[in-house]
């Protein structure tokens, strides 16, 4: 295993097409619930405990070898709203795109073939992970880390948010993403075992509800 490659996976540059996204932050400034670097914390913080906790276990259990498969339907399962389970295929095509070009694998040959349009992005992560080499944790911190990233990158073009202000975020938000990893490690490998009823299934409401909205909208700076 060779962890600099996660550092490559989890690179803002690599071309998986999360930059589009935005992680519902963009539905969240308009609603007035993200004002600021407080208000981003507060955001980033419910996101990481709940979508970001399950798309980490989702992560970990792929790169610890679960079904691709059955962990797919579990993500469709957690995934409530219609506008997020597609922007999470989109993100899943478009990182196996770039994921096979980077780490050829049978395993990514496989899942392409099964999902033609597209797997769940912290599935495809998962299996991503496996190919580049690393495991569950790194996978697990990757997914995390996105969860949260991408709504304070996202912010500071719609907020024109102080982009250190931003990052100091996701600083302050390092001792938690470490627990939430850990958590997720655990039941993804749990899934090996005993299924995947061992995930996770926190929910963030207003993400789902924000996200159905933000489809509707004729004009939007980001696609999620």
């Amino acid at each position: 295993m060779t962890r600099a490659a996660l550092l490559v996976l989890a690179d803002g540059r690599f071309p998986a097409g999360g930059h589009a996204h935005s992680g519902g932050a963009e539905a969240a400034v308009k609603a007035g619930r993200i004002t600021g670097a407080a208000s981003l914390e507060d955001f980033c913080r419910g996101r990481l405990h709940t979508a970001g906790l399950v798309a980490a276990s989702l992560a970990a259990a792929a790169a610890a070898g679960g079904d691709a498969v059955e962990l797919d339907a579990a993500a469709d399962a957690r995934t409530p709203s219609p506008a997020l389970r597609l922007a999470a295929r989109k993100l899943g095509r478009q990182l196996m795109r770039a994921a096979r070009a980077t780490w050829p694998s049978a395993e990514l040959e496989e899942l392409a073939g099964r999902f033609p349009k597209g797997a769940h992005q912290p599935v495809v992560l998962g299996v991503a992970a496996r190919a580049a080499g690393l495991g569950a944790v790194e996978a697990a911190y990757c997914a995390a880390y996105e969860s949260v990233s991408g709504p304070a990158s996202a912010t500071v073009r719609l907020l024109s948010l102080d982009p250190f202000d931003a990052t100091a975020v996701l600083a302050r938000l390092a001792p938690e993403m470490d627990r939430v990893v850990d958590r997720a490690v655990e039941a993804g490998r749990g899934v090996v075992a005993d299924g995947v009823d061992a995930l996770p299934a926190a929910s963030g409401p207003l993400l789902e509800i924000g996200a159905e909205v933000h489809a509707a909208w004729a004009v939007r700076l980001f696609a999620s």
